[in-house]
């Protein structure tokens, strides 16, 4: 959603009125809400996403998403037919194909943009249709894609990094909903550091594994205990946390790895081990391959190897010049594309006048 929302602010700063974007999601989806706050008009349809596996819960739930589908494609189709819009962008998941797909029904031109390196089903067949796609990697696998990089939010271009030092501050973070098994190193992460006062850990534990990670680290504290250890159930100010943050571990999301990589933040990073087609973990790959991050695989995950791989980054250098830090910092900056939503701007324009 928020790469999709930069893309609308960029078209607003071109000088298209706000009330000429019009969003559409899925009733279920971050969008109900995060498409108001930021002051344009969503229209939501059913719909969820298909379950990739055979077994029979799997079977039925997947004959109520086709029906939610075929709903939401007709919803589209009205939608489609009432506002007549110039060109049509996707952003991929299941909430987006249905209107992708009315637009190259009546017509309409479309522009697809993939965050992740592995394509997902949605804007494979959109560009199947004929839409145009714009991608956030190299070797995205669209026919005919244009590498714009993945828009990311004009907070977070606006930030300027000073990372805490006294002491320097761990930020773990598991996105919107939270990771458990991000949850279950910090909190072994906290065993293994109670006795140090020379790092400060924030975690972001998520609404779904907020309380049970409170009352753990309730059952884990001593009398004794000296470690700076703050547990939120959702982080507002990512901007800021990504300002303070000497390092950050966190999943591999398309959001993430283009967040961390336009302001410059040091990451370790823990792909989601059953993505479609593995996408977290080829995301990570372009920035372990510029030196920018660490790839710690989910399955070895955990507070003894987190604290290894922390205590590593966090060394000062054997011959003094800059930190491992540092370096990550300047490396992930090289692959930082801060002028994104502006090409993916430039390609909604072009599709509209060439319709």
């Amino acid at each position: 959603m928020y790469p999709a929302l930069a893309v609308a602010d960029a078209l607003v700063a071109r000088g298209h009125p706000r009330p000429s974007i019009r969003f559409v999601g899925a009733r279920r989806g971050l969008e109900a809400t995060a498409v108001p706050a930021a002051g344009y008009t969503v229209e939501l349809l059913p719909g969820r996403g298909l379950q990739r596996s055979i077994r029979p819960r799997a079977i039925v739930a997947n004959l109520g998403a086709v029906v939610g589908l075929v709903s939401a494609f007709v919803g589209a189709l009205r939608l489609i037919g009432r506002y007549r819009p110039g060109v049509v962008l996707g952003v991929g998941g299941y909430a987006s194909f249905p209107c992708l797909a009315a637009a190259r029904f009546r017509r309409i031109p479309v522009v697809v943009h993939e965050q992740n390196a592995a394509p997902g089903l949605a804007n494979r067949w959109a560009v199947r249709l004929g839409a145009r796609a714009a991608v956030s990697l190299p070797g995205t696998a669209l026919r005919g894609a244009e590498v714009t990089g993945n828009p990311v939010r004009g907070a977070v271009l606006a930030v300027r990094r000073t990372p805490e030092s006294s002491p320097p501050l761990i930020a773990v973070v598991g996105g919107s909903l939270g990771a458990r098994r991000l949850n279950d190193a910090a909190l072994e992460l906290y065993d293994c550091w109670r006795d140090r006062a020379d790092v400060s850990i924030r975690h972001v534990a998520g609404p779904r594994g907020y309380d049970g990670c409170r009352e753990r680290l309730g059952r884990l504290r001593l009398a004794t205990d000296v470690l700076c250890y703050e547990i939120v159930r959702y982080e507002d100010d990512m901007p800021g946390l990504y300002a303070r943050a000497a390092v950050l571990v966190a999943r591999a999301g398309a959001v993430t790895c283009a967040e961390v990589a336009v302001t410059g933040t040091p990451v370790v990073l823990v792909p989601l081990p059953n993505a479609p087609d593995d996408h977290q973990t080829r995301n990570a790959e372009a920035l372990v391959d510029a030196g920018a991050a660490i790839l710690l695989p989910d399955a070895e995950l955990d507070g003894a190897r987190l604290a290894r791989e922390l205590d590593a980054l966090l060394a000062p250098p054997a011959h003094g010049g800059l930190t491992r830090l540092d370096d990550m910092s300047r490396a992930a900056r090289t692959v930082g594309r801060p002028d994104a939503a502006d090409r993916v701007a430039d390609l909604v324009e072009e599709a509209a006048r060439d319709a």
